[in-house]
């Protein structure tokens, strides 16, 4: 019997070694794929980070853009204000270079006519009154030849007047037109200028946000990389999570001993999960359930506070899940927190062992504590634990 004992005692030491060192590749496999995820998630900020700096420069890009539109737009309409203005003033101009032409026709017209006057006054002398009163035929025709020798005189003179004081304002207007058409040309041409200086600012402008742009789409090419590699770590980290919790709960089915008998009032199942003894509290039955559904689950930091619900727990979320299944905790607390929990003391039904690194607790005589999953893969164990710096306490009533 005592040989028997020492071959059962050397399988479990086996089975639990097997387990503890199993434990041990799955946690540093769990620390390379959840820093790499980190890095991931550092990386993706970063590119994020880059991409709003470039969607502003972009926006800033585009503004001055809008803005040279914006000028361009009113040059040209001053462009076409003055081409207009300058078709009026040639048609001005060709109006009035008309009417000068109209105007020498006449004048020309007259000099021949004045010229033939004075030929004829040379060559036949020029009429005076006293031939004109000889020549006269009763007093009659001698009144009218009177009046049309001085209406001649007068028409002659009158009419060399007026085309004098044409041909003067013909020039003077010709020169004036000349002159607004020469400065309509000049800031023609300088508005011209404006608007191929303004046209090629405006193309500088549009290509650098098109390379902008091209730059965004690059980052955010890297960004979706980066997610698509952070997803897929993050489904490899729970695939092991996973095999993790299959292969603790097939270790510690190995490592178990099928125990029938009553112990302290408690029986494990082949499982290594206890059941409640006869007689205990409501809440004491409930905190036995609640830290069998999780008593193999994997040991993970942080686990179980920013949720009770959880793929693995660490020391304090582990305690925190048992205390809230018997409605005796209302959120998660960390290990130093549970100093001041309950009552000081051991208690009848359930002692709880704190400090600020690490936090345990006895539960109807079995000890449920992370340090018992790591040694034999649940965390339900007979006896055992640390005491020495440790502040005990108990929930009010148990």
């Amino acid at each position: 019997m005592p040989i028997f004992r020492h071959i059962k005692r050397l399988m479990l030491a086996s089975a639990l070694a097997c387990a503890l060192l199993g434990a041990t590749m799955i946690a540093t496999s769990f620390a390379g794929i959840q820093n790499q995820i980190n890095s991931g998630k550092s990386t993706a900020a970063s590119l994020q980070a880059q991409i709003n700096a470039e969607t502003a420069q972009i926006e800033k890009t585009s503004g001055g853009v809008a803005a040279a539109q914006a000028q361009l737009a009113s040059i040209q309409s001053q462009v076409y204000q003055r081409e207009a203005q300058l078709r009026s003033v040639q048609q001005r101009l060709m109006s009035a270079r008309d009417q000068l032409l109209a105007l020498e026709d006449k004048l020309h017209v007259a000099a021949n006519y004045l010229a033939a006057n004075l030929r004829s006054q040379y060559e036949q002398g020029t009429p005076n009154l006293v031939d004109v009163v000889l020549n006269a035929n009763g007093f009659s025709n001698l009144l009218s030849q009177v009046s049309y020798l001085k209406d001649a005189q007068h028409s002659d003179a009158e009419m060399v007047k007026v085309m004098q004081v044409a041909r003067t304002r013909v020039q003077h207007e010709a020169l004036a037109l000349g002159a607004l058409e020469e400065n309509d040309r000049t800031l023609t041409n300088q508005i011209l200028a404006q608007q191929s200086q303004e046209s090629t600012i405006e193309a500088a402008l549009v290509k650098q946000q098109i390379d902008e742009q091209t730059a965004r789409a690059n980052t955010r090419g890297r960004l979706a990389d980066v997610q698509a590699h952070v997803a897929s770590l993050q489904k490899k980290y729970a695939a092991i999570q996973a095999a993790a919790a299959r292969a603790a709960a097939e270790s510690a089915a190995k490592a178990s001993v099928q125990v029938n008998q009553q112990a302290g009032g408690v029986a494990v199942n082949t499982g290594s999960m206890v059941q409640a003894p006869p007689g205990a509290p409501q809440a004491v039955q409930e905190m036995i359930a609640a830290g069998n559904a999780i008593a193999t689950l994997p040991y993970i930091w942080g686990g179980g506070h920013a949720s009770f619900q959880a793929l693995g727990y660490d020391c304090s979320g582990s305690v925190s899940f048992v205390l809230n299944a018997a409605g005796l905790l209302s959120s998660p607390e960390v290990s130093g927190w549970f100093e001041s929990y309950g009552d000081p003391g051991p208690g009848q039904w359930v002692t709880i062992y704190a400090n600020a690194g690490h936090v345990w607790m006895e539960i109807a005589g079995w000890r449920f504590d992370t340090v018992a999953l790591a040694e034999t893969g649940t965390r339900w164990a007979r006896g055992g634990g640390e005491f020495a710096g440790f502040v005990v306490r108990h929930p009010v009533g148990l």
